[in-house]
């Protein structure tokens, strides 16, 4: 009865300054997610790319299923032996290992590349 439907009252025109009000928390979200989430992952990921692909013999490395043990050889780009006891050596993906606890002396060079080094270097000057 006292109600009145407001049925001939015209929309007003859409603001396009309350459509951008509505879309920035959205954006704002995403800017956030993008610092605080995504960015220290990528980073994360290059780090450990990097750590596998400096894998040298001598080096303990821990896994990701817990296994410590040294690297005796690199076998290619994708894999390593390493020995987790004594006569025990496992071939593991390079990808699976999570840390490296200590870097090993890297390989000495033999005698025949260090005499081609030093005519290298003679050569040079």
């Amino acid at each position: 009865m006292f109600i009145t439907p407001a049925y001939a009252q015209a929309a007003g025109a859409g603001d396009t300054n309350s459509m951008l009000m509505s879309l920035l928390p959205f954006a704002l979200i995403f800017v956030i997610m993008y610092f605080l989430i995504l960015r220290p992952q990528q980073k994360k990921v290059k780090d450990h790319a990097d750590l596998v692909k400096n894998i040298r013999r001598g080096d303990t490395v821990v896994t990701t299923g817990g296994l410590v043990g040294k690297v005796t050889k690199v076998v290619d780009d994708d894999q390593i032996e390493f020995e987790i006891a004594d006569g025990v050596r496992v071939r593991q993906m390079r990808s699976m290992v999570s840390g490296v606890r200590a870097k090993g002396e890297p390989a000495k060079e033999s005698k025949d590349s260090a005499k081609e080094t030093a005519k290298d270097d003679a050569a040079s000057k």
